[in-house]
C-alpha cells in the first residue's frame, strides 16, 4: 500500500485558500497512491472559532473529500470542525473511492488551550479495515496518551493528523517512533508548516515510521510538501511473528 502524507502551509482560517492549496499540491497523484492524509484542521488552522466555521459531518469539506477521492482513486483522510445536535467536534474523516466513510472524533482535548471550552469529546475509539490493512486514526493531542492508542491486535497502522506547535515538536517526534515500537505498527504523522493567528509556527515534520521506530519517508521541516511511502503487510506479519511482544503485553479494559 502507498501512502501519501501532505504537509501544507495552513492559512488561518481560509477554507477556500486552503482547499486549493491543497489540490495543487496533489494534483498528480492519481494513480500513484492509495490513501492521501491531511493534517488536523486541514481547512482552518487549529481555531477554536468553531461557532463560524463549523460544518455538518457531511458538508462541504466532506463533500470535496469524497470528490477527491473518487477523481483521484485514492482514498482521503484528516480532520476538521463539525456541529452536530449543537456541540461542536474536531471530527477525523476517511473516505474511499468506493464512497466508504470512517469517522473518529477527538478524545483528548487540548484542555491547556481551552479546546475543551469549545468542543465535544469524543466517546468512541475507532479501528477500520481498508485495503486488508486495519487502521486506528488519532487527533494530535490523543497521541501522549499510549492506554488509548495501545495495540490489543486490532490495527495495523495508526494515522495521527495534527496541528502540533515547533515549540513541542521533540515530543511529536519522540512519541510517533514511541507508538510505532510499543505497538508493532506503522505510524503516520501528519502536520502542517506556517504560523497561526496566536504567533505559533508549526514545523511540520510529517513522517511514516516503521514497526521498528525507523522513518520510512519524510517531509521537509519547515516547508510544504508531500511525500509517497509503500508500507507491507506481510512485511509488519512476519515482524509480529518473528518477534511477539504483543504476547507478553498487559491485558485491560477502557471506560469509555
Amino acid at each position: 500500500m502507498k501512502i501519501t502524507i501532505v504537509q501544507p502551509e495552513t492559512i488561518w482560517e481560509d477554507k477556500l485558500v486552503n482547499i486549493k492549496n491543497i489540490e495543487q499540491m496533489i494534483h498528480n497523484q492519481s494513480g500513484k497512491t492509495d490513501i492521501v492524509v491531511l493534517p488536523e484542521m486541514f481547512t482552518t488552522g487549529f481555531t477554536l472559532n468553531a461557532e463560524k466555521l463549523a460544518e455538518v459531518s457531511e458538508g462541504e469539506t466532506f463533500n470535496w473529500m469524497t470528490n477527491l477521492s473518487v477523481r483521484g482513486n485514492f482514498a482521503v483522510c484528516g480532520s476538521f470542525i463539525i456541529r452536530s445536535a449543537n456541540k461542536f467536534y474536531n471530527h477525523f474523516a476517511f473516505v474511499t473511492p468506493q464512497k466508504e466513510y470512517f469517522s473518529y472524533d477527538k478524545r483528548h482535548l487540548f484542555s491547556i488551550g481551552g479546546e475543551n471550552e469549545i468542543y465535544t469529546t469524543g466517546k468512541n475509539r475507532l479501528t477500520f479495515i481498508y485495503n486488508s490493512f486495519r487502521f486506528l486514526p488519532l487527533i494530535c493531542y490523543d497521541l501522549r496518551f499510549p492506554v488509548w492508542s495501545r495495540n490489543r491486535g486490532d490495527y495495523d497502522v495508526l494515522i495521527c493528523v495534527a496541528s502540533w506547535p515547533d515549540i513541542r515538536r521533540h515530543a511529536w517526534n519522540s512519541l510517533l517512533k514511541a507508538r510505532a515500537i510499543e505497538n508493532q505498527c506503522y505510524v503516520v504523522g501528519v502536520n502542517c508548516t506556517g504560523t497561526d493567528n496566536e504567533g505559533f509556527r508549526y514545523a511540520g515534520d510529517s513522517v511514516v515510521i516503521d514497526p521498528l521506530g525507523k522513518i520510512l519517508g519524510q517531509v521537509n521541516e519547515y516547508e510544504k510538501g508531500s511525500a509517497t511511502v509503500e508500507i507491507s503487510l506481510s512485511e509488519l506479519q512476519n515482524f509480529r511473528e518473528k518477534f511477539p511482544v504483543w504476547k507478553d503485553s498487559d491485558d485491560f479494559s477502557l471506560n469509555i
